[in-house]
């Protein structure tokens, strides 16, 4: 009986030390957070589990009691208002801004150029506009003001294909299933992406700053807190930088 009871208690102790830390991701950040994730495993920590997604969906889960540790959005508004509902341990902080592009299928034989005219052109030419739902991702959000901005939304709207985040709306492009779209510039210049598309850096006066804040959900792990840390660091922030975005 001894024995099992002790077999019993370390199979229990294995569960427990099994247990990972859980962080929630933007999809824009995929390539630069698997960087930042190797990067921080690196310095000795253990592996955490990363999900990926649209922040809108992310801030819906979590409010419902999704077990997030971190949460690492792509704006503001998400985080903010998790704080407000008393989710988070404070109001978190900017850990960089993002840049929104426009991407075309290179096959589709259309070309970018940045002026009004070849866009317009472009949106003409393409079967379809790939962007991420506004509701939910805020780089979708960031792709209407701008279409809005620059005149270009009566043009397009009838050709909008819209996906749950800004990672499937990029693989729309990628695969063909839309000649256009947009996409964070981090994952246009993407080494999958870049090879099957060319890319455009849309004019950022065009739209509202994508701030991107990250925040600790009340309860959070050490493990938690020290990615926390790292993402301010300065080897993340070159690991940012790298993949396109400004840093604080």
């Amino acid at each position: 009986m001894r024995k099992v009871i002790l077999t019993l208690l370390f199979v229990c102790a294995q569960s427990v030390s099994a247990q990972q830390t859980t962080v929630a991701v933007a999809a824009n950040m995929k390539d630069a957070f698997a960087e930042i994730d190797a990067a921080f495993r690196a310095t000795g920590k253990t592996q955490i589990r990363v999900v990926y997604g649209s922040s809108g969906n992310f801030a819906a889960q979590i409010l419902n009691g999704a077990p997030f540790n971190l949460f690492i959005s792509a704006d503001e508004r998400y985080p903010i208002e998790l704080f407000q509902q008393g989710k988070t341990t404070d109001e978190g902080m900017v850990y960089a801004i993002g840049k929104l592009a426009l991407i075309a299928k290179t096959s589709s034989g259309i070309t970018l150029a940045d002026n009004k005219a070849e866009i317009a052109r472009a949106i003409v030419r393409a079967n379809k506009v790939a962007i991420a739902k506004p509701e939910l991702a805020p780089y979708g959000r960031a792709a209407v003001e701008y279409l809005k901005s620059e005149g270009l939304w009566d043009l397009a709207k009838n050709k909008l294909i819209y996906a749950d985040n800004i990672g499937i709306a990029t693989m729309y492009v990628v695969t063909g299933g839309a000649d256009i779209g947009f996409t964070a510039l981090s994952l246009a210049k993407s080494p999958e992406v870049a090879k099957e598309t060319n890319f455009l850096l849309v004019n950022n006066k065009l739209y509202e700053p994508i701030k991107q804040r990250m925040v600790l959900i009340k309860g959070a792990p050490q493990e938690a807190i020290r990615l926390y840390q790292f993402m301010q660091s300065a080897q993340a922030k070159l690991i940012l930088q790298k993949y396109g975005y400004t840093t604080p």
